[in-house]
């Protein structure tokens, strides 16, 4: 595991591979990227780019919300999972019930004031991806969407750089999921959208990523047409393109990787195994993108490996790709799993297999065949 700086691989640079592959990296398994904002390890819990239960920063911008009961602002980075569960059971939802019923109270006069006789019809929803962390990935139509709403949920991967772009007079509120809780059920979120659009408000469902790559854009979208909701997508650059384009990894590429597959890496009812069969992706030729994965990794390498695909294929773990405090964990598929939890990578985190990932400028297991690879193919 080794400490290294911040590489300059970004939207805003370009980064010349030739002149990569001169730099004398060290076999290492790990990177963590650092600026000079987290440049102590202490400081990278409490300056989180997403916005996780304990942000100080949401309670600030959604307060709105916690008239009844106000927070105090934790006196540790990050209190215990049972804190944080008690505090979202007892005083998040408590209090977000009557200030929500005021909203639409406010949102329903309001809408019959301004129809003046006629019939307004339903409000708008909009399905947002926000992309992978940075907020300098958004579209300017998500930007545009964003800052016209009346009201917003958003998820937990969502950047508090992003809610700054919010208007001020617009209302948040946070509907994430996390690994064993979820502060809405995906019912509750379909009949809040509903809700709202219904009371004639511009409604913007907030999403890391894009909303119909692995986050359930698609179900939503259908149950609010199904309603006679009108719902418009705002794509977003999905984890998957954003992180392998910051460390340089093309997802296909001529002679190494024909096809690539997005696999989500959920298991079924809380179990170790993923929920694809690992045979029908073991293929050598195919890149493989596994969303939520670090729960089942260990028995998806196992299986990869007995199914054929070799076990030293090239693979990395990217834990909070594209924002200040990225880390990265490089390694052979063999030892992919161990590395991982050595060093303790946490959600959000993706997984790319595939040879293409030794063509990345940072690949630290530096031999004459992987060196060669972009030159001769």
């Amino acid at each position: 595991m080794a400490l290294v700086q911040r590489i300059p691989v970004s939207s805003s640079s370009v980064w010349n591979w030739q002149q990569a592959r001169t730099i004398n990296l060290s076999p290492v398994c790990c990177l963590h990227y650092k600026t000079a904002s987290s440049s102590s390890s202490s400081s990278s819990s409490s300056s989180s780019p997403f916005t996780e239960k304990h942000s100080v920063e949401r309670y600030q911008r959604d307060q709105w919300l916690y008239k009844a009961v106000e927070p105090t602002p934790p006196s540790t980075p990050s209190p215990s999972p049972f804190e944080d569960e008690v505090f979202v059971r007892e005083n998040d939802i408590a209090s977000q019930l009557p200030e929500l019923k005021k909203l639409l109270s406010v949102l329903r006069e309001k809408r019959v004031k301004g129809c003046k006789g006629g019939d307004c019809g339903p409000g708008d929803v909009y399905l947002v991806g926000t992309g992978p962390g940075d907020p300098e990935l958004l579209t300017l139509k998500a930007v545009r969407v964003i800052q016209s709403a009346d009201l917003l949920l958003y998820d937990r991967l969502v950047s508090n750089d992003v809610l700054e772009l919010v208007a001020p007079d617009a209302r948040l509120l946070y509907v994430g999921k996390t690994a064993g809780y979820h502060s809405r059920t995906q019912e509750e979120i379909h009949e809040l959208l509903l809700s709202f659009a219904e009371a004639g408000a511009t409604v913007v469902r907030l999403k890391g990523g894009d909303p119909l790559v692995f986050g359930r854009g698609g179900e939503e979208m259908d149950f609010l047409q199904q309603q006679g909701i009108r719902v418009q997508v705002i794509p977003g650059i999905t984890a998957a393109s954003g992180i392998a384009a910051e460390l340089g990894i093309p997802l296909t590429h001529r002679g190494v990787a024909t096809s690539v597959r997005f696999l989500t890496g959920h298991s079924r009812k809380g179990g170790t195994d993923p929920l694809f069969v690992a045979e029908n992706a073991a293929d050598p030729d195919t890149t493989l993108v596994v969303y939520v994965g670090l729960g089942t990794l260990p028995s998806l390498a196992q299986k990869l490996m007995d199914h054929g695909l070799p076990c030293d294929t090239p693979a990395v773990a990217v834990e909070r790709g594209t924002t200040p405090l990225q880390r990265t964990v490089f390694a052979e598929l063999k030892d992919f799993a161990t590395e991982i939890q050595s060093a303790g990578l946490v959600s959000p985190t993706l997984i790319i297999i595939g040879k293409v990932v030794e063509l990345s400028p940072l690949w630290p297991h530096c031999t004459k065949e992987s060196s060669c690879l972009v030159e001769t193919r």
